[in-house]
């Protein structure tokens, strides 16, 4: 029975730590490998999995939902301890506090978070009076003004026309909402928002920033871009944010009602210095350099003299995200000892270990779709012959 010499596969893989080549590097040999913007492979398995979070139920009018398990609680309907005054820094607010809602004093100002908020996911409900006095802008008129500059307009629209930029779940003065699905005055409704802010980069704006919302579960707001911050009758002109600002609520001289009012922090986005989506060709090659030291350090855990294999895999494994000379002799060490063993098997031990080996070959096909190894390199066809000689391919 014919052996394997033993750099057959693994000179495939292990080549491209010295070969140059800096292009369409393998990832665990599976999904489309990185690129020049993209750090991760796709279904890349050392990517980080999605953090848990408990989820929350739905509230109704008569009733506030839960929120989720990671929520920041700004407002649970016991007290107004993370807010203030938005007339100065530990300004108590003259809002009050009744039956589990906030309520707008007339005439005592808005009130804003002591907290500085960013880009998030945004839970609010509110209830206009449901004595109905005014009309258009006159009746149940407040505001939720993201990091206090991005107004998503409060009224109370129930058969109550105004102008649609003015209108209950419109970006006021930018966006109208698409429909008006608000109940009855004096029930509450129940705004969820996601919010991004611009963002500049020397001056120059690099992402509009943007705003989703839905009211009472329905989509008023779809990915609306912004400009820069709203206002009464005059246009939002481009301007850079700050990092965060206060979530405020307004006075607009109705007692307008709030409860549950929760937020989530989101994650930069990639002209952030996040890592998904489309990356900088620096911010990438830095990325991966990342993921490299992550797996080389998650190798050493696998050092098992009785079967080197897994280590030298994982190793391997890292030299698609970085070129390392020095993991690279250490790969190649280890499937030196991987052959040894291998030598010593005849019959059937050797018979066990073909799906082992044809997964190697599986590797050096990846290697070569992605142009890391020529497709007729010698190994690559080697170990395939090598399967033929052993009828693997017909099993």
């Amino acid at each position: 029975m014919k052996l394997f010499p033993t750099s057959l596969i693994f000179c495939a893989v292990l080549s491209l730590a010295s070969s140059g080549v800096a292009g369409n590097v393998g990832s665990p040999f599976y999904g489309d490998a990185p690129d020049e913007h993209h750090p991760w492979a796709v279904h890349d398995p050392n990517r980080p999995q999605p953090t848990i979070v408990t989820p929350g139920t739905f509230s109704s009018a008569e009733q506030p939902g839960k929120p989720p398990s990671d929520a920041v609680i700004l407002f649970d309907g016991s007290d107004l301890s993370k807010w203030e005054a938005d007339s100065g820094t530990a300004v108590p607010t003259k809002w009050v506090v009744k039956n589990g809602a906030m309520e707008c004093v007339p005439g005592s100002g808005y009130v804003r978070t002591k907290e500085q908020i960013g880009d998030c996911q945004l839970h609010v409900e509110w209830a206009a009076p449901s004595k109905v006095e005014g009309n258009s802008q006159g009746r149940g008129n407040s505001g939720v003004f993201l990091m206090g500059l991005v107004e998503i307009q409060v009224l109370d629209n129930y058969n109550n026309p105004t102008y649609p930029d003015g209108s209950a779940g419109s970006v006021y003065g930018v966006n109208p909402p698409l429909v008006n699905p608000l109940r009855p005055p004096g029930e509450f409704q129940t705004y969820d928002i996601v919010f991004r802010r611009p963002v500049y980069k020397n001056g120059q704006q690099v992402d509009s920033g943007y705003i989703t919302v839905f009211v009472n579960g329905v989509l008023v707001q779809d990915h609306t871009p912004l400009e820069g911050g709203t206002g009464h009758m005059s246009r939002s002109k481009p301007s850079p944010f700050p990092a965060a600002g206060p979530l405020k609520l307004q006075d607009h001289g109705n007692p307008v009602r709030y409860r549950n009012i929760w937020y989530r922090p989101l994650p930069p986005r990639a002209v952030e210095g996040g890592t998904d989506g489309v990356l900088t060709a620096e911010a990438t090659e830095a990325k991966r350099k990342e993921i490299a030291a992550m797996i080389r350090k998650d190798a050493a855990k696998l050092k098992d003299p009785a079967n080197p294999l897994p280590e030298m895999l994982r190793l391997t494994e890292s030299l698609v995200y970085e070129q390392d000379e020095e993991t690279a002799q250490k790969a190649e060490s280890l499937a030196g000892q991987y052959f040894e063993n291998l030598q010593k098997l005849s019959g059937d031990a050797l018979a066990a270990k073909k799906d082992e080996v044809k997964h190697l070959r599986d590797i050096t096909k990846y290697l070569a779709r992605f142009g890391i190894i020529p497709n007729d390199a010698e190994p690559k066809v080697q170990l395939e012959q090598f399967i033929k000689e052993q009828n693997w391919d017909k099993k």
